[in-house]
């Protein structure tokens, strides 16, 4: 969902290896690409805009969409499952870039900006309307209940649960009329933060289809998660063909490939011009990179590497265009695993393993300058500082000063204990300073990354042992859990970042991630202060508020910040257009088509 600059270490070669093969597969480039009498304009300008046709796009490595129904369920967060469901079923509100932030207000919006009266304890929401279902019913506040029910009589089943957040916040929801509904709220909060971090949430769900005989919602909700359940039946399941978005399943496999036609009923403004979206997956960006150069995708990506020979895919009828995220990007550390956990639960500990991640290196050769440092729990535009920049020196007093000595180098516990100069609670004396990482698979550049820490750790007398797995695995295994849990054993530090490890919502606070058993505090973090700090975020409109929590939280290093990639270095043919790569990972492939010039076309 991620620099200071050294000597750089361990995987150049590797590297160097790795960058060779790719230009040397760019030579051959020639005479590859898009279809005879594509546009070829650099600027992917002129032309004239054609209806129909099918755009392929490609999804990141070992990415495969595995889920469906629009409630997350622990394990299923990933960004892809979420921009295929908000195709089939969209939310009410919807984050687009604005400057140097975010902005809810947008065209694509199911209701119309929400209303805050009461000392902004109350919130009115209108629905726009001619927005209906596949099947012909309009789209009424009813649908924002169902779905509002299901999550308040589920809510340790949604993955998005906070406690104390919704549905717990809202005390009563009220359905004024078909296209207007009200939330009374358990106390005043601030408006920015509510609505972009909590009526994002709100989904309109087809009650008249998912719940036809008003059934419990605890019923209803275990049924959907048994259709969930069954991704070789998503693209045939009827309860899946009520869709309000602008798309509906043509076909989706057991590998992750899904395929996208219009939902002819659709009442939104951007109604689709494509006869098909076919989003496909690939095991490793070199699969990916060798289907691109093949004229095999008209919307995929290259490895930040190749970004210097950008000259020569524009030449075959490309643009490059960098995906940047409203994003942070970090190794997630488990504070309850029985071995690891004792060592990562020292602030001390963590902040030294901080010193020795070289952002700047990493950034430089590894990513090629195509990502930017993590500072902190914000994107990196909201930290003003780095709190512990790469020196390894640091790192190596912190660990001296707490009682850890190198023996056959590698660094023990010679002092255990709780007092000062001690390693820390539950240390034993003799306890190696080694950890596991659970890194995902498919990309060079965060097997690069990885083996750049793990040397730089290497030299400071700390073992990394490195186990790659693909993105699912990786995703569910490393999820919150309870020491006493067997799924705690399961992993000590985890690494799902290629396209960046967090992406937020409008206003970037730390309820979901950060907070004391968040939904997404996949290592069991808890600081009470840090609670604090974020609650002030939700309830005032003083931006001092989020500096305070991102100051403080990026000080007490809740997880490793790592450089922060942009999602993906985009390459896209010049005649598909009306592509808008949006900070939060949306996709509105509605808006895309293709143009002609000349007279030929796609």
């Amino acid at each position: 969902m991620g620099p200071r600059r050294t000597r750089r270490r361990g995987p150049v070669h590797v590297l160097l290896r790795a960058v060779t093969a790719l230009l040397l597969g760019l030579t051959t480039l020639t005479g590859c690409g898009p279809a005879d009498g594509a546009v070829t304009d650099v600027g992917a300008t002129g032309g004239t805009r054609v209806e129909g046709g099918t755009a392929t796009m490609a999804l990141p490595p070992a990415a495969t969409p595995n889920w469906i129904f629009p409630i997350g369920t622990a394990g299923y967060l990933a960004s892809y499952n979420n921009a295929v469901q908000d195709l089939l079923y969209p939310p009410l509100y919807t984050a687009e870039k604005k400057g140097a932030g975010l902005t809810m207000d947008s065209p694509r919006n199911l209701a119309g900006q929400p209303r805050y009266s009461d000392g902004n304890t109350t919130v009115t929401i209108t629905l726009k309307q001619g927005y209906r279902w596949s099947d012909g019913t309009p789209v009424t506040s009813r649908d924002v209940e169902f779905w509002y029910d299901l999550i308040k009589h589920d809510k340790e089943e949604w993955a998005g649960y906070s406690p104390g957040l919704l549905p717990d916040n809202v005390k009563a929801f009220e359905v004024l009329d078909d296209h207007s509904f009200r939330l009374r709220l358990d106390r005043p909060y601030n408006p920015a933060w509510f609505t972009g971090n909590q009526l994002d949430n709100f989904t309109p769900l087809p009650k008249h289809a998912w719940d036809p005989r008003d059934e419990a919602p605890k019923k209803v909700f275990a049924r959907l998660l048994q259709h969930a359940e069954q991704l070789s039946k998503f693209a045939t399941d009827p309860l899946w063909k009520t869709v309000s978005g602008p798309w509906q399943i043509e076909r989706w496999t057991t590998s992750g490939q899904v395929s996208l036609i219009p939902n002819k009923q659709y009442g939104g403004p951007d109604k689709p011009h494509l006869d098909r979206v076919v989003l496909k997956p690939f095991t490793t960006a070199d699969s990916e990179f060798n289907v691109l150069r093949a004229g095999g995708v008209d919307y995929g990506y290259i490895p930040p590497s190749v970004m210097a020979q950008s000259t020569r895919f524009k030449k075959m009828g490309y643009r490059i265009d960098p995906w940047e995220g409203w994003a942070i990007t970090y190794i997630v550390l488990n504070f309850n695993h029985p071995t690891a956990g004792p060592m990562l639960r020292q602030t001390y500990l963590r902040r030294a393993l901080q010193h020795l991640v070289d952002q700047k290196t990493i950034s430089d050769v590894v990513w090629h300058g195509s990502a930017a440092p993590t500072r902190g729990p914000v994107p990196a535009g909201q930290m003003d500082r780095d709190p512990f920049p790469y020196d390894p020196k640091k790192a190596e007093a912190l660990l001296t000063a707490h009682g850890w000595q190198r023996a056959d180098g590698r660094l023990r516990c010679a002092r255990p204990g709780t007092g000062p100069g001690q390693c820390g609670k539950d240390i034993p004396g003799g306890q190696q300073l080694r950890l596991e990482l659970l890194s995902q698979s498919g990309s060079t550049e965060t097997s690069n990354t990885m083996q750049e820490i793990k040397s730089a750790m290497d030299r400071a007398g700390i073992t990394l042992d490195i186990r790659q797995q693909p993105l699912n695995t990786v995703l569910g295994t490393t999820v919150p859990c309870k020491r006493a849990e067997p799924v705690c054993s399961a992993w000590q530090t985890g690494f799902f970042g290629t396209q960046g490890s967090w992406y937020f919502p409008t206003v970037a606070s730390g309820e979901s991630l950060f907070a004391t058993g968040a939904p997404s505090n996949m290592g069991n973090w808890s600081d009470p202060k840090a609670d604090e700090l974020i609650k002030k975020t939700e309830y005032s409109d003083d931006p001092g508020a989020l500096r305070d929590y991102a100051r403080y939280t990026a000080g007490q290093v809740p997880v490793l910040w790592t450089p922060n990639p942009a999602y993906q270095v985009s390459v896209i043919r010049n005649d598909l257009r009306g592509i808008d790569q949006n900070p939060t990972l949306g996709l509105a492939p509605q808006d895309w088509y293709f143009v002609k010039k000349g007279g030929a076309g796609r």
